[in-house]
């Protein structure tokens, strides 16, 4: 997400390293690059020209001090401008009513289904009640994927799939939402692959029969400044509260997420990455600008493994690493909690550094299958005392799990060093060592 825009950024503002003080002729440089990188990133010229343009004059009118660079200068100010772009702060969603009712529209693949389950996942994680009504009357596929994801998260949905009158089905469930006492009901609505006015006219009639609490704009954020004008036109019609930008582990240039809220002026309000049902995340300007630039977001990494980890069983892994008694079976476990928090590489970008670092490697949870299937070929004598696998016990460890004895070699290596690094960090104390690892002690 953001590679290419990142590393331009962050080239054009190395283009100040090394220069005492910041002046008209050196930011000039700098800007210019970073107003090539916000338009190849397919950002609206008309917004990143307003950007760059603040970024500079601000940069300009301030004296840099002595303990602070004319590149950590213009990082922050390029930082303070994206997150202002963006919203400047995290809005959440607006539920009341009985049901609260949340209408969601867009184009046809967008990610529309897809994103109704998994916000269905996420309220109910939050303690809703919740229930999903399948109100797309044009594609019987739309209405089985959407049985598929409740029953994959555990929600009711509603539907009707004879029933072709969209506000019919709405009003009927409702109905069926109260009389269950649910406290949520998300509307997953029709698509069309491009703009019509029989599609605009029946999201228009869905919102003024249900009367939403919220209604968000779903898009595809691989369609650069598509997704735009697409936006701008639903927002004409509807009066949107917010957008959702789905698809930001594809390979896209990230333009829509930048220039969006300033052209439509609605908050973005959540961002989803991947199939699974929980990869989404409330968006956060602030957070979004810092990764953009290269910073990391350590605080989203920890929410994401506070929701992710049980913890019972971080406490019960806390005390196993200070007394240096983490085996296999801990290890396996740790790696199978990792998977469900969502894309790896994207949880990788999110520590300061590692989004450079990660660019041309291909991770994803793939890259676990062996480690897994290594691990679950071993006995449970050998997962809790590793120092036993001799040659004989790793060949047949290789063949049970198809994989190498080298690679049994290299994961035995891993986890010994892995060991000795959680020795080391024992010994620097509760507060800088293991401890601090915990996603619980914030």
């Amino acid at each position: 997400m953001f590679d290419n825009l990142s590393l331009k950024i962050e080239k054009a503002i190395q283009n100040l390293k090394g220069q005492a003080k910041i002046t008209e002729i050196n930011v000039a440089a700098s800007i210019k690059e970073i107003r090539r990188a916000l338009v190849e990133a397919d950002v609206n010229y008309k917004v990143a020209k307003e950007v760059t343009d603040e970024i500079k004059e601000k940069a300009m009118g301030q004296n840099v001090l002595t303990s602070v660079s004319p590149g950590q200068l213009l990082t922050k100010i390029t930082s303070d401008e994206l997150t202002l772009l963006m919203g400047g702060q995290s809005e959440d969603i607006k539920l009341s009513g009985s049901p609260a009712i949340i209408l969601i529209s867009g184009l046809q693949g967008s990610g529309k289904t897809t994103f109704t389950g998994k916000l269905g996942n996420l309220l109910k994680s939050q303690g809703k009640q919740v229930m999903l009504a399948a109100c797309d009357i044009y594609r019987p596929a739309a209405i089985d994927q959407l049985k598929v994801l409740g029953e994959q998260i555990g929600v009711e949905v509603y539907a009707e799939p004879d029933n072709k009158n969209a506000v019919d089905i709405a009003k009927k469930a409702v109905k069926a939402a109260k009389d269950s006492g649910k406290s949520v009901l998300i509307v997953d609505t029709a698509g069309r692959l491009a703009v019509d006015e029989v599609m605009m006219n029946e999201i228009a009639a869905l919102k003024d029969a249900l009367k939403p609490s919220e209604t968000l704009f779903v898009v595809d954020s691989m369609t650069g400044q598509d997704a735009v004008n697409t936006a701008q036109t639903f927002n004409e019609r509807l009066d949107f509260n917010g957008v959702v930008l789905t698809k930001l582990d594809g390979d896209t240039r990230g333009g829509a997420a930048l220039s969006i809220r300033r052209i439509v002026n609605k908050p973005i309000k959540y961002v989803s990455t991947g199939e699974k049902m929980e990869a989404i995340d409330r968006f956060h300007p602030e957070r979004m600008a810092s990764r953009i630039l290269g910073m990391g977001d350590v605080v989203s990494l920890v929410e994401k493994a506070q929701q992710t980890f049980d913890k019972e069983e971080a406490d019960r892994l806390n005390k196993k690493f200070r007394k240096n008694q983490f085996d296999l079976d801990d290890f396996l476990s740790q790696v199978q909690q990792i998977k469900k928090m969502g894309n790896i590489k994207d949880l990788m970008g999110m520590i300061p550094g590692m989004g450079k670092a990660m660019k041309n490697m291909d991770l994803d949870d793939a890259s676990f299958k062996p480690v897994e299937a290594i691990i679950q070929s071993m006995t449970k004598v050998e997962r809790a005392n590793p120092d036993i696998l001799d040659g004989s016990r790793r060949k047949r460890i290789a063949g049970g799990s198809g994989t190498s004895v080298q690679e049994v070699n290299n994961l035995m290596k891993q986890f010994s060093e892995m060991k000795k690094m959680m020795k080391q960090m024992n010994k620097m104390g509760p507060k800088r060592g293991l401890s601090a690892l915990n996603p619980f002690n914030r």
